[in-house]
């Protein structure tokens, strides 16, 4: 059974609860690895845009080093995310 293509909502779920410190990072980043290297699946490039963003959101410089990307960063690709979105409309 073919598992339901994640809508927009759903993307900016995820971005959302990284950024609250809701959601995992490690489990962010294999939420969207799934998705990311699913050829068959077509996405608008804002999707693909924050898919990318929570695909790595995971990465440190080195071990116990801060994470690349700060929640205040993350709190940022949510904000851009919501302006991509209101520019499709």
């Amino acid at each position: 059974m073919t598992e339901r293509q994640p809508d927009a909502a759903e993307i900016e779920g995820w971005l959302l609860a990284v950024a609250e410190g809701r959601a995992d990072r490690d489990a962010a980043d294999r939420w969207a690895a799934r998705w990311v290297g699913d050829d068959a699946l077509r996405w608008s490039e804002r999707e693909s845009w924050a898919l990318m963003k929570l695909f790595g959101i995971d990465l440190r410089p080195g071990p116990g080093e801060p994470y690349l990307h700060s929640a205040e960063q993350v709190r940022e690709w949510v904000a851009e995310f919501r302006r991509r979105g209101a520019a499709e409309e």
